[in-house]
């Protein structure tokens, strides 16, 4: 039999799809993302081992006969999650229905179970793929055995097993037996890691030759060799124990051999039923002629399209005809690089009903292209509509295009819709929002995509390269599922009266106010970045040293693993957090808990995160600017963040650090042109605010309203003394308080916050709800209305979505819990500033000011101003920033001027 037998360790899938996969529901809170996983990787195999036999194999219910060698194997395992526990029999049953041998055999592991195949497999002659992600498997490695793992996409045969291990497959049960396995408990020889096992392996063979060599083991090359003979010695018997348990049973008793089991045709029905009830629309759709949308759903003609590439004038008269005579057409733009800046047109596509749409090819050149209309005739035909604003489109990711046509010399108007920013409004945590994420959500249709086109990686040509014949279909595709979905999602829109207003009002006239701040870009200094690169770098090095004195010996600092010896083994400092794997974690919030007590942890934490400012901005800054402006292009994404905020990348305006030193320096490099200065403005404790509107708590509004100081008159109600006697530290302790509970803080944190017992937080808080108690009735109900809705709204209609809500898992319900009543908060003040940038950017160009807005970052805008109209700008625009939104208490915005970003703020 030529194709190879696929053995498929269902057990270690099911782990790994379950922690690697974000919890994914249906609409009834059963979780599905286990499932999805699985079943996801099987196809996989299905698809690229064609012709082979396939059979997958679970750990059965129950103890093996490990736990009666060694009644401590695999004791310390938690249990299974509730929510993974629920997807178990959805994932048997789907696999049964697709036709596959399932197996589960009491008694044994899967391990043992696929061990035995493979056995059998090689006795006739047939090769072996297992597909794992358990490094236990390499012992089974051999010429006609090899593993692969699905989910890192990794394959390995003998050779494979060498370079990961250092070892050869024989002796992979040595070297578990030397050095145990936490995940599995099973014990090995204290002190011997991966390093000693290999060396010993190395230089003496196998668990039984070293213990016959014993007396040579001093003459090894490796650290700790002298030492070693003595701790092997008294380890025996736990070593060969060790070694019982690691190795996989090759002979267990089987109700069906291999060659009885065979897959059966899928049971389509079956398979149909678990994919409506899971809610898998693009497996539905693959089972049947219709697409997996709702019966309330328009239905995608995907089988039924009409795409023309546009060669001659005569088809794009009669395009340019159809377009000006339509109420709305999707457009769209092929370009040659993701970077606004530098892209330049390829093509352009349109639509005007489901299934109609056109590809334009303007500038392929790659060898033996067809001849293809002038795109700078083209695009001058195509401006007078595009410019139109009365001429309706509607787009995917509109911004982009935007800035494309710009670079032509094209402003484009009129855009009404965007349907990333329809489907992003309508449901934020529902889905990613690019366009094949959305078709496969919403219309159960896989897009053709780039890497289908293009090729990927290093070879990955770009589109002006790919020949016409594939870029018409896809790029045709494009405009067609775009106004697809708008149908859809805007039908959708159309019935939840507050999220239309959401859209329409605030996501679609940011829009072109992001996009004017993305083309206008800042202005940095970047010698002064240089200065302190460099000033960071001397840091870096004495950081290091010191972390070096400080542990006793030289190790890399950016190695996580010795990190993790350094910390845990050799000073034993105590275990806040494992890893998936059973590791210490050396995570940037284990680091940040240990460095409260301990030097090196926080030596390590500062080193951390200067290198990170480093690479991320110092360094990488200068080389992102134009060459003919030094002002770098940043890149603002409205769909990103869950609760409606703004995100920024290339560069990621949102994280520059303000409290620390080095941060307020990389803010110094933004600078103004010259006989210009920057003014920032910022809304005051925006969120303690819209805190006491939403809450309608007469004592925050009174303090508000008052214009006291919240944090003094929390801490004046807190600790029952007058404004005028309460102590700074006081007034820190009040201003946890307030900003911890906007966060869902608990008192444990509080206490870590602020160096007390967790009783005396407990009774911090106790007192604060007992002065505000319409903060303590807000976050009840705002619980309850989550639990019983699913979601949470900003004061304008934004909702927030909660999967969790209702979950049986303690630690994800607290979580989203916590998510509720921080959410309205967070997303009503994203909201406000979205609202304060179109009006700012509305009432700019008839002010009289020279100014326009260069960056938004947080609650703050920050604007480029004529210097002698700095001190008038800033007063104005702080009235203009007030009268984004109405509140029960006063919006403040707070607004200085600098020559760069720093002084201003």
């Amino acid at each position: 039999m030529s194709h190879p037998v696929i053995l498929v360790d269902g057990s270690s899938y099911l782990f790994r799809a379950f922690h690697a996969i974000p919890l994914l529901t249906n609409s009834k809170g059963l979780h599905t993302n286990a499932v999805k996983g699985v079943i996801s990787m099987i196809k996989r195999l299905q698809k690229d081992y064609p012709g082979s036999q396939l059979v997958v194999v679970f750990d059965a219910k129950g103890k093996t006969f490990r736990s009666d060698i060694y009644p401590e194997y695999k004791a310390h395992r938690p249990p299974m999650p509730e929510e993974l526990r629920e997807q178990i029999e959805p994932i048997h049953a789907i696999i049964r229905a697709m036709g596959l041998p399932l197996l589960m055999v009491e008694g044994v592991e899967a391990d043992d179970v696929i061990g035995t195949l493979a056995q059998q497999a090689l006795q006739h002659q047939q090769d072996v793929v297992i597909s794992t992600g358990d490094k236990d498997m390499a012992q089974l490695v051999n010429a006609h055995v090899s593993l692969i793992n699905t989910m890192t996409d990794t394959f390995m045969d003998v050779d494979g097993v060498q370079q990961k291990f250092g070892i050869p497959p024989e002796h992979i049960v040595d070297y578990l037996a030397l050095m145990g396995d936490k995940v599995d408990n099973i014990p090995g020889v204290p002190k011997v890691g991966e390093k000693t096992a290999v060396g010993l392996i190395a230089g003496l063979g196998s668990l039984e030759s070293v213990y016959e060599r014993l007396d040579e083991v001093k003459t090894l090359d490796f650290r700790g060799a002298k030492t070693l003979a003595p701790k092997l010695e008294e380890h025996k018997e736990q070593a060969f124990l060790s070694k019982e348990l690691a190795t996989i049973k090759c002979d267990v008793a089987l109700e069906h051999g291999l060659l009885e089991l065979r897959s059966d045709a899928p049971d389509t029905d079956t398979l149909l039923d678990w994919f409506k009830q899971l809610e898998f629309k693009a497996w539905i759709a693959e089972l049947s002629d219709t697409s997996a949308v709702e019966a309330d759903e328009p239905t995608p003609e995907a089988i039924d399209t009409d795409y023309e590439i546009v060669f001659e004038q005569s088809q794009l008269d009669a395009w340019l005809e159809r377009l000006r005579d339509s109420e709305l057409f999707a457009f769209d733009t092929e370009t040659t690089s993701l970077n606004y800046k530098q892209a330049s047109i390829v093509g352009v596509s349109f639509a005007v009903e489901p299934g109609k749409a056109a590809y334009v090819p303007l500038a392929h050149d790659y060898d033996g292209a067809p001849e293809q209309l002038d795109r700078e005739q083209v695009l001058a035909q195509l401006k007078p509509l595009l410019e139109d604003a009365d001429c309706k489109k509607v787009g995917q990711h509109m911004k982009y295009d935007m800035h494309v046509l710009a670079n032509h010399g094209i402003t484009l108007r009129g855009v009404a819709f965007d349907t990333q920013l329809e489907s992003y409004v309508l449901d934020s945590v529902a889905t990613r929002h690019d366009m094949d994420s959305l078709a496969l959500k919403y219309l159960g249709h896989k897009c053709i995509s780039f890497e289908d086109v293009a090729g990927k990686g290093a070879k990955q040509k770009t589109f002006n390269q790919v020949e016409i014949e594939q870029a018409g279909p896809y790029a045709a595709e494009d405009a067609d599922i775009t106004l697809r979905l708008h149908q859809l999602l805007w039908s959708k829109l159309q019935q939840q009266s507050a999220l239309k207003s959401v859209f329409e009002d605030i996501e679609m006239p940011v829009m072109p106010v992001l996009c004017a701040m993305e083309e206008t870009g800042a202005l940095i200094d970047p010698d002064l970045l240089l200065q302190q690169s460099q000033h960071i770098e001397q840091r870096l090095a004495e950081l290091e040293q010191q972390a070096h004195n400080e542990a006793g010996e030289v190790f890399n600092l950016s190695s996580p693993k010795q990190l993790g010896t350094i910390l845990f083994e050799k000073q034993n400092l105590p275990v806040v957090k494992k890893t998936p794997k059973g590791a210490p974690s050396t995570a940037e919030e284990v680091l940040a808990q240990l460095a409260e007590e301990y030097e090196l942890p926080r030596l390590i934490m500062e080193h951390r995160g200067l290198a990170k400012l480093k690479s991320t901005y110092t360094d990488k800054l200068p080389s992102m600017t134009f060459a003919d402006s030094n002002r770098v292009h940043t890149s603002y994404h409205q769909a990103v963040a869950a609760t409606g905020r703004l995100s920024s990348s290339d560069p990621n305006l949102q994280n520059i650090p303000i409290r620390s030193e080095e941060g307020r320096r990389i803010r110094q490099a933004f600078v103004a042109p010259s006989g210009y200065q920057l003014v920032a403005a910022d809304y005051s404790q925006i969120e303690l605010r819209i805190m006491a509107h939403l809450s309608g708590d007469d004592g925050l509004l009174t303090a508000f309203a008052q214009g006291r100081d919240i944090h003094r008159a929390t801490a004046a109600e807190v600790f029952a003394v007058s404004e005028i006697e309460v102590t700074d530290n006081q007034r820190r302790s009040a201003k946890a308080i307030n900003f911890g509970l906007i966060y869902g803080m608990s008192a444990f944190g509080l206490a870590r916050q602020l160096g007390i017992s967790r009783s005396e937080a407990q009774q911090y808080v106790d007192l604060y709800f007992e002065r505000y108690p319409g903060v303590r009735q807000y976050m009840d109900n705002t619980r309850e209305q989550a639990k019983d809705k699913g979601y949470v709204e900003t004061l304008f209609g934004r909702r927030l979505y909660l999967p969790d809500i209702r979950s049986r898992n303690v630690g994800r319900r607290q979580h989203a819990e916590r998510t509720a009543i921080n959410a309205p908060m967070q997303g009503t003040a994203a909201d406000i500033i979205k609202r304060a940038m179109v009006q700012v950017s509305a009432w700019l160009p008839d002010s009289g000011f020279d100014a326009r807005l260069i960056m938004q970052v947080h609650d703050e805008l920050i604007l480029e101003v004529k210097s002698e109209q700095a001190q008038d700008l800033a007063q104005a625009l702080k009235q203009q920033m007030q009268q984004a939104a109405e509140l029960k208490v006063p919006l403040l915005v707070e607004a200085g001027i600098g020559d760069n970003w720093q002084q201003a703020h």
